[in-house]
Parts: structure tokens; sequence; C-alpha cells
């Protein structure tokens, strides 16, 4: 594998100069393509904000943030929406659907707002059988094809969960990133989603980064980093070990910092 991101002294405040909130604090990690990378830390400990950041939707104040050989910190902000588009693909804990599209709808929605791609002939046909076959191979992809017709508000929380998976992965996107994915889920449509994220972190290659502050999601990833006060304090990761080995290590790491604590399951 290869860095495939680079996160450099980043640094993020808010407020002004009599009212500085220091949200990150000169974070600098490194991930690989195909790596599943969670970050964990307390309420306000300033994951969420790194997220953005790294999602091109809040800007640093001061360091980098490399995406192989482009510092996305120094795109206008055209060049991000174009960036944006053709490279990340993004799955919230509200889902994001739109309820008057069916969940079929909903995916190819984000197929078309790609750049128009046409066919050999430059009819178009060929790109509608493109967006039709796109879709068909990640509804059956994600195991929900059966409620492809339905609308969202017909479907589970579990079900509207991987349709909004299935929009952000149906484009290919380079890097996958989850906030609080399975925060609205519960536990066994939480399961399925993780399960979900691991099958196509192997099968393929999606690189994920998710925020979680849920040490069960987090036992999923490949390698934690715990941040706290902005900054990272620590790091594990999982390497040969079992997931429930690794989810007592995420524990221990947690009941020092004030993160939340999780069950183990």
């Amino acid at each position: 594998m290869q860095d495939y991101i680079r996160i450099c002294d980043v640094e993020k405040y808010y407020g002004n100069e009599s009212n500085v909130t220091k949200a990150v604090d000169r974070v600098s990690f490194c991930v690989d393509q195909g790596e599943f990378v969670g970050v964990m830390g307390p309420s306000g400990s300033g994951k969420t904000t790194l997220l953005n950041m790294l999602a091109t939707i809040d800007r640093v104040t001061a360091g980098h943030i490399y995406y192989e050989k482009t510092d996305i910190t120094e795109l206008s902000e055209n060049a991000l929406s174009d960036f944006r588009k053709n490279n990340l693909g993004f799955v919230f804990q509200d889902y994001n659907l739109l309820d008057t599209l069916t969940i079929e709808e909903n995916i190819i929605l984000a197929l078309t707002l790609q750049k128009d791609r046409k066919g050999a002939d430059g009819s178009g046909i060929g790109r509608k059988k493109k967006l039709t076959q796109s879709c068909e191979e990640i509804l059956r992809l994600l195991g929900i094809e059966d409620v492809r017709e339905k609308f969202p508000y017909q479907v589970s929380g579990g079900q509207k969960q991987r349709c909004a998976c299935a929009r952000a992965l149906v484009n290919h996107p380079r890097l996958l990133l989850a906030d609080e994915p399975t925060g609205a889920l519960d536990s066994r449509a939480a399961q399925t989603l993780l399960e979900t994220f691991t099958d196509l972190n192997h099968t393929m290659k999606a690189t994920i980064l998710m925020v979680t502050h849920d040490a069960f999601s987090a036992s999923y990833c490949g390698r934690i980093l715990f941040l706290k006060d902005g900054k990272i304090f620590h790091e594990l990761v999982r390497g040969d070990r079992s997931r429930r080995v690794f989810l007592q290590e995420i524990l221990d790491v947690l009941s020092l910092t004030g993160g939340e604590m999780t069950d183990v399951k």
C-alpha cells in the first residue's frame, strides 16, 4: 500500500482574537490506499472538524492536506467542488435521502450529478445503460434490491443507511468519509452496516475514514486514531488480533479519555 492522504500539521481555530477556540491542534497522520481508519475521541475533541476538513467542507487555518500530490488546501472553491465530486463519497448519520425519490432514484441521482459521460455513439444511450448497470451492481452488493422501488419513508433505518452507502459508493470514490454512520441505527442494523463497510473495504479496496464515538463500531476498523483537545494522543492498529480483543483495547483507551463506553458484544 502507499500513502493516499497526508495530513501535515493541520490546525483549525474558531472565533476572534479575544476568544479563540483551537478545534484541531497541529494534527499529522497518513492514510494508505485501502485502509479502514477510525477517528475517536470525546465530545469536543475535534474529530468531526477534522473530518470536515478532509471532506473539503471546511478550510484549514494552517497546515496542508494532500490527496496524493494534490494539496487541497491550495485549491479554489470551484476546484474543490470538482475534487469533491470526483474523489469523495459521504455517509452521514441522518442519511440525507430525498423522500420524493425512490431508493433506486436516490442512487441514480448521485450518478447523474457527475460530469456528463455519453456513450461512444454520442447519443447518451450508452450513458443511460451505464447508469442502470452501476445502480444494479451497488443495489445487489448492498442487499437492497428488494426495496429499490420504495421511498425512504417506507424502509427501515438500516435500509436507508445502506442506500446512503450505495449513493456514496456508486461513483467509485477514492475515499469514503463516514460521520457517526451508525448513530441512528439499532444494534442489528449497525452491525449489518459495519459488516458492509468491511466487505467494501476488502472487495472494492475502498479507503474508508470513519468518525465515531462508539467502540463497537470502531472495532471494525484496521486502525484507530484517538483525539483529545484537538490532538492525536494515541493510535491502535488491529493487526491480526480478533475484533473482540481489539474492542477491549479500544475500551481501555477510552476509559482514559472520558470517551463514551460501549459494552463488549
